[in-house]
């Protein structure tokens, strides 16, 4: 029994899909398939009932993973501690944000946590910013770059960086410059498809009152910014999208008075939060926000 077999087994148990399960932990199915096998064996008991359909847990299976768990917790605490005791840090980190995260609030991060800590090395992916919770929770990152949401999974830390405003945008050529000017009978939404401004733009227009015109919904605040330069209608989206736009100066900005802004923050898993490598880059953000 070894620690990457129970990090396979904890991850399996609530996943429930060993395909789900191989892709997160970088494993082929049969390799997982086998990890399990073996350890069934070590238990000498069934820890999963398998058949075409499904995979559930057995009464052993819930017992060996409260097991995997404390195990897994007490080997993390064990690796913080003696990674306490060598000054340089090593290993790899690997982190995910949105391409926009990587250009307004990730350099400052990353400068400090490179200057402390150069023998790390970090692996950066960016992409959709509505991803980054299920990057963290799969395992594909280690640290992310997300929005806190009502619905934030209870299995995730939050460590807030920055509170950033939504704005209305509209063509340049369109002549509105407040809101007060909008004629939402008249004019076409470019609405996001999914994320936390998915939620937070429908929640604002119900409160106003307002059945927006629907031109389309697109993924990604970048998309909503480039559909509007376009004059394909009106949008909202943070303000530093906009900040980091080549669009930009292809739209009017508005201010809109009250409506939930963006509450932006490193997130990891809870497991986690004491990781070594982990807590170093959790500090820079602790100490630039």
């Amino acid at each position: 029994m070894d620690i990457r077999s129970l990090q396979l087994f904890v991850h399996l148990a609530n996943s429930l899909h060993f395909g789900k399960t191989a892709e997160a932990l970088f494993v082929s199915p049969s390799t997982l398939s086998r990890a399990i096998q073996r350890l069934e064996e070590e238990c000498g008991a069934e820890l999963f009932i398998r058949d075409n359909r499904k995979v559930k847990l057995t009464i052993a299976g819930e017992k060996m993973r409260a097991f995997s768990q404390q195990t897994l917790s007490a080997w993390h605490g064990l690796r913080a501690d003696l990674d306490q005791l060598n000054p340089l840090l090593t290993g790899e980190i690997k982190l995910y944000c949105s391409v926009t995260a990587s250009q307004s609030h990730l350099p400052d991060i990353l400068n400090r946590f490179r200057q402390q800590h150069p023998q790390v090395e970090v692996k950066l992916t960016t992409g959709d910013h509505a991803l980054s919770v299920s990057k963290v929770l799969d395992q594909h990152a280690d640290v992310a770059i997300s929005v806190h949401t009502p619905d934030f999974p209870k299995e995730l830390a939050f460590f807030p960086l920055d509170t950033i405003p939504l704005l209305l945008i509209a063509p340049k050529d369109s002549n509105i410059n407040s809101l007060q000017q909008v004629d939402w009978t008249a004019n076409s939404v470019i609405l996001p498809e999914s994320g936390p401004s998915k939620r937070i733009v429908h929640h604002w227009f119900a409160e106003m009152g307002i059945r927006p015109r629907v031109y389309a919904t697109v993924g990604g605040n970048e998309a909503i910014v480039s559909m509007v330069a376009l004059g394909c209608g009106l949008g909202i989206v943070p303000k530093v999208v906009l900040d980091n736009s080549v669009a930009s100066k292809k739209v009017n900005q508005m201010p809109i008075d009250n409506i939930e802004p963006y509450k932006l923050g490193l997130c990891c898993l809870k497991a986690r939060v004491n990781e070594v490598l982990i807590d170093a880059m959790i500090n820079q953000a602790e100490i630039l926000k």
